[in-house]
């Protein structure tokens, strides 16, 4: 009985034993299940597809940006990613590998150790160039049909479709259109403002594969396509933005403008920006490129370890929008805002008789004030309010914004133009402007801040605002909202977005905005903007000379800026122009008119007859009008000369001949109105020549004597003065040039004075 409850506790405790064997050994498995199948489930099923699914991505087009013609100024074209299959490859087949890695090596020239490198990896997917070429593409094409061929190798490239964005035109429009990033997004201009409309969705190729890697059959792959980004249609003129950049550059080197130049051109019943013109920025193609040669220079000159730091300045000034981002002193343009804050107020009646202002040659704000002087340090004397407008007599103007609006009535005048808020044009980065802040006086400004305000001194806006705030004074007072962009299509040519003209509100009555486009066309005819002018368009514009408080560094500065905004044509105002440029070099010239003036005249001269405006000239311009010539040749010069002399032209015959065999000017070129034209009747009358002269420094006077005498026809660009002389400036026809009898030689005349 003994031996037998001995071997039953030792079954009983192998019993229980077993059972806690088996319940903590299942009990552990089961644990482990219900961890991996409720805790982990949702992770390990994301692995499976990982390990199952080959995801591969596809690239959407990102959308074209078009000017307002319907113009391509960026696209992006397709390019193509270099992709290595290398788990293609047969085991072991060290040659193949070889043969694979030298070929794309001196085709794609990347080191050939490094792809035979690559191709040991255990991947269908190792991309070894991305967005090759064309040209490219077809040499890899080539190769693979060469080692199918020659070596029985296949499935080991792959060429991936993806897209480069191009921009149509190098160095053009840079700030405004901006530019992309490798990743394709948008960095700066219209390509960061309008990245999500551009850019599109994404689209994905998904292949199921085998526990070795291997790609299932066809009936397993899904493809989820791209969808291609929508297109923007700006407002941007292609034409008028290359001529805009043309003479903007020309004035940065004729005056070796250290700080960059801008010109904005808006339409001004819409608010519609035609062109913006900010030179001295960057190739949209090649952004990271410094586009100034001198600021390269400069950074190679630098040692090692500063030269980065310095690039990456040089690059961020000049992706910066110049006309958006910078604030500015604007200095005598502003008298227009001034000019017509006084007459909405009614304290002036009659602006072209009535006597408001004296000026001595300085003026003291207020009693114990230190006398601010004005440019003509003799002084205007009595003036009117448009004798002050085309003197810009800074006294005249500060008794104004003293003696007559005030404190609060100028600052109403200050933000009802729009100058105390960012305008909202659709373009990044755009700045707000630095108005005086004196938490102790009225609307923050002190009388000497009033008094210096006035005439557009001490504050500072962009010049975005200011060409809006001139528009406004064009279009009968109503200031616009400026923008860009004109539409968004999407790629299935549907408007997404249409820019309709929106009005913020009524700042100026019609007539007085009449009565200040009326002071500003006499102030280009025969004030202190002549050099804006140009005959038969009826220009008005005022200029601006004013000096920067401080440099880009807060530093105190003696620089200047020169300026010139106006508006044509007067009588119904199309379009207004704002041309700036920070810094010229002082030993040439910084003076308003003489720097922005002939810029502002050369762009409207070019850009106002491809918008069709017509010409129509007073009778003191008659002049300088143009009449159209036909080819007068095989008449007789009898016939010839009574159709010449009905357009008013003067007729010389040369030669003995019976019949016209020459004629100059040539056939359906411009003669100057009253001009000459010489008909040639045999070969040795058609020898004579003349000299033309050296015109430069001389008076429109002086000038049409010398084309008088040398047997020349004139052509006058630039306008005189009554308020001041004008002188040649250039001329078509270099000095001492060999030319027939009474060719049309075009002198540019300019101001000689330092008018404000």
């Amino acid at each position: 009985m003994a031996k037998k409850g001995a071997a039953a506790k030792l079954w009983l405790r192998s019993s229980i034993l077993m059972v806690i064997i088996i319940v903590l050994g299942f009990g552990t498995v089961f644990a482990r299940l219900f961890y991996l199948q409720v805790y982990q489930a949702e992770e390990l099923q994301q692995r499976a597809v990982e390990q199952q699914l080959h995801d591969t991505t596809v690239s959407a087009k990102r959308g074209s940006i078009y000017d307002k013609n319907g113009n391509i100024l960026a696209q992006s074209i397709t390019v193509w990613n270099v992709v290595l299959a290398p788990a293609n490859f047969k085991k072991d087949d060290e040659q193949s590998r070889r043969i694979v890695a030298k070929g794309l090596s001196n085709i794609l020239e990347i080191d050939e150790d490094e792809i035979f490198k690559k191709t040991h990896e255990n991947s269908y997917y190792v991309v070894l160039k991305n967005k090759v070429e064309t040209s490219v593409k077809n040499k890899i094409l080539a190769f693979e049909d060469k080692i199918y061929k020659e070596n029985k190798i296949s499935g080991v490239i792959n060429l991936i479709e993806d897209y480069k964005r191009y921009y149509t035109h190098d160095n053009f429009a840079g700030p405004i259109l901006g530019f992309v990033g490798a990743d394709g997004q948008g960095l700066e201009g219209i390509e960061y403002q309008y990245d999500d409309e551009l850019n599109g969705n994404t689209g994905r190729i998904v292949v199921a594969q085998d526990a070795h890697n291997q790609p299932l059959p066809y009936q397993y792959e899904q493809k989820v396509e791209a969808a291609d980004g929508s297109d923007v249609v700006l407002t941007i003129d292609e034409t008028i933005q290359g001529i805009m950049e043309k003479y903007v550059r020309e004035t940065i080197r004729e005056f070796n403008v250290a700080n960059r130049g801008c010109a904005i051109m808006i339409n001004v019943k819409t608010g519609a920006i035609l062109g913006f013109a900010c030179e001295g920025s960057f190739n949209s193609n090649d952004p990271f490129e410094i586009a100034d040669e001198n600021v390269q220079k400069q950074i190679e000159a630098l040692p090692a370890d500063q030269q980065g730091e310095a690039e990456t300045r040089a690059l961020q000034a000049q992706w910066r929008n110049k006309g958006v981002s910078d604030t500015y002193v604007p200095g005598s343009v502003f008298k227009m805002v001034t000019a017509s804050a006084v007459l909405s107020e009614g304290l002036i009646k009659d602006y072209k008789n009535e006597i408001n202002f004296h000026c001595e040659g300085s003026y003291v704000p207020y009693e114990g004030a230190d006398p601010i002087t004005c440019w003509d340090s003799a002084g205007h004397g009595q003036q009117t309010l448009q004798q002050a407008l085309c003197n810009s007599c800074n006294p005249a103007f500060m008794q104004m914004g003293v003696d007559l609006l005030g404190r609060e009535k100028f600052y109403n005048y200050y933000v009802g133009f729009g100058f105390s808020e960012k305008t909202g044009i659709d373009l990044p980065g755009e700045s707000d402007d630095v108005f005086f802040n004196k938490a102790d006086q009225p609307c923050g400004m002190d009388l000497m801040d009033l008094a210096v305000a006035s005439f557009g001194q001490n504050f500072k806006i962009t010049p975005i605002q200011m060409v809006t705030a001139c528009a406004a004074i064009a279009n009968g007072g109503k200031l616009m909202q400026p923008y860009v962009v004109q539409q968004v299509v999407d790629s299935n040519g549907n408007v997404v977005k249409n820019t309709e003209p929106e009005v913020k509100r009524q700042v100026i009555s019609e007539s007085v905005a009449a009565s200040v486009c009326d002071m500003l066309e006499t102030n280009a005819r025969s004030g202190g903007a002549t050099n804006g002018y140009v005959a038969g368009y009826r220009i008005g514009g005022k200029t601006g000379t004013s000096q920067k408080i401080v440099d880009e560094q807060g530093n105190e500065t003696n620089d200047y800026i020169a300026s010139f905004c106006g508006i044509a044509p007067c009588d119904n105002p199309e379009i207004a122009l704002l041309c700036y440029f920070d810094t010229p070099d002082p030993t040439i010239n910084y003076y308003g008119s003489a720097v922005a003036g002939p810029c502002f005249r050369n762009i409207m001269s070019e850009v106002l007859p491809y918008l069709g405006v017509e010409k129509v000239f007073a009778e003191d311009e008659k002049t300088q009008s143009e009449t159209a010539i036909k080819d007068y040749t095989n008449m007789t010069p009898e016939q010839a000369k009574q159709e010449l002399e009905k357009l008013d032209l003067v007729v010389q015959v040369a030669g003995s001949g019976d019949k016209v065999i020459a004629q100059n000017p040539a056939a359906y070129s411009n003669v100057p109105n009253q001009g000459t034209v010489v008909l040639y009747t045999d070969e040795e009358s058609r020898a004579q020549r003349v000299i033309v002269p050296d015109f430069k420094g001389c008076s429109i006077s002086d000038v049409n004597y010398l084309a008088s005498t040398h047997n020349l026809n004139l052509c006058i660009l630039g306008s005189n003065s009554e308020y001041t002389a004008s002188y040649a400036k250039s001329q078509d026809i270099p000095p001492n040039t060999s030319v027939e009898p009474y060719t049309v030689v075009t002198v540019v005349f300019n101001q000689d004075n330092s008018i404000m």
